[in-house]
């Protein structure tokens, strides 16, 4: 969720900007590397909430949003988290059911769809994408236009996805493929498994190997071209759009009910949603903003947007996801 670019190695688990003044309060936000490194949005948020707060903001990274999920399940009441950025709409109800978030208290903009379809109390949107294959048309010819495509490439043909176990895209595609009722049996998985090169743990690794040419495709969103658009210049990279449809994803923020910063926690939530912030996610996250009132740069005006659109229902997707994870790791194995 998330969110470009050359990563060449995990960061810290604590990204400090600086030594915090005694007399200051620290928040932390848990969030997924990219979106704390500098090629992301988060140095950038860091500074604008901190020049407003008179605080100091301690990210601590994760790989992926699931990843960063079962971090705090597993530390519970005894987290020190005080904001969690990045968790999006298909993994919110587990984080919900787990009892350790508060209201976030936040007055909404004026959405742009699909964030305006999926609303919470507990979880405020800041962006939002749509899954898609990456591909580079200067190496791919023939790329898919549907998940039946999917599984009858070439035998040389590479595609690079990741761990639902441990990555909110990852988890996205098998939620995709149960959307659109496609390929989700153990056969299709099996027909695929030999064009998989491999599952990462996140976004950021799977990615690199595709700009690496190690596979011909990765999963991502349709708004990665628009990186090397505007900062490469180049348009060669390309979002393959799929007859039966794609997944929407949303990106969610929100405050930890047990922390001794909870109403700075909701302020920063509420600046990720800012107009401010909002401007800088384009072109930082490369996903769509939520607000109507932030226009879209050049790069992003000519990208395609699937016909069918299709956002997850949050309750039957946390029911089915044990289930999905288990035919999943059969199949693939």
């Amino acid at each position: 969720m998330r969110k470009l670019f050359f990563i060449t190695t995990i960061l810290s688990s604590f990204i400090l900007s600086g030594l915090a003044r005694a007399d200051k309060p620290v928040l932390n936000v848990y969030t997924y590397d990219y979106f704390a490194s500098e090629w992301g949005p988060g140095p950038l948020i860091k500074q604008s909430f901190e020049a407003t707060c008179d605080c100091s903001v301690n990210y601590v990274v994760t790989a992926d949003s699931v990843a960063m999920l079962s971090k705090i399940l597993l530390e519970g009441k005894n987290s020190k988290a005080d904001v969690l950025v990045g968790l999006d709409n298909n993994i919110a109800r587990r984080a919900a059911d787990s009892g350790l978030f508060a209201p976030h208290q936040v007055v909404p903009p004026k959405f742009s769809a699909p964030s305006v379809i999926w609303q919470s109390p507990l979880f405020a949107p800041f962006d939002w994408g749509v899954f898609s294959f990456i591909y580079n048309q200067e190496t791919l010819s023939n790329p898919p236009k549907s998940f039946a495509d999917l599984q009858n490439l070439p035998k040389e043909t590479k595609i690079v996805l990741q761990d639902p176990r441990t990555s909110t895209p990852g988890y996205g595609l098998l939620l995709w493929l149960d959307t659109i009722d496609a390929l989700g049996s153990d056969a299709a998985w099996k027909a695929m498994r030999p064009n998989i090169l491999t599952f990462t743990k996140g976004w950021s690794d799977a990615y690199n190997m595709y700009l690496e040419g190690q596979a011909d495709l990765v999963l991502s969103y349709t708004t990665s071209p628009a990186y090397h658009i505007i900062a490469e210049g180049t348009d060669k990279h390309k979002a393959a759009i799929f007859d039966e449809g794609h997944l929407a994803q949303v990106e969610l923020a929100g405050v930890i009910a047990h922390s001794a910063e909870l109403e700075l926690g909701r302020a920063f939530v509420a600046h990720l949603q800012s107009k401010e912030v909002q401007s800088i996610i384009p072109t930082t996250n490369w996903m769509f903003p939520i607000r109507d009132d932030v226009p879209l740069p050049d790069g992003f005006k000519g990208l395609p947007m699937p016909e069918k659109l299709f956002v997850a229902d949050p309750d039957k997707s946390e029911k089915m996801r044990k289930n999905r994870i288990q035919r999943w790791q059969a199949a693939v194995q």
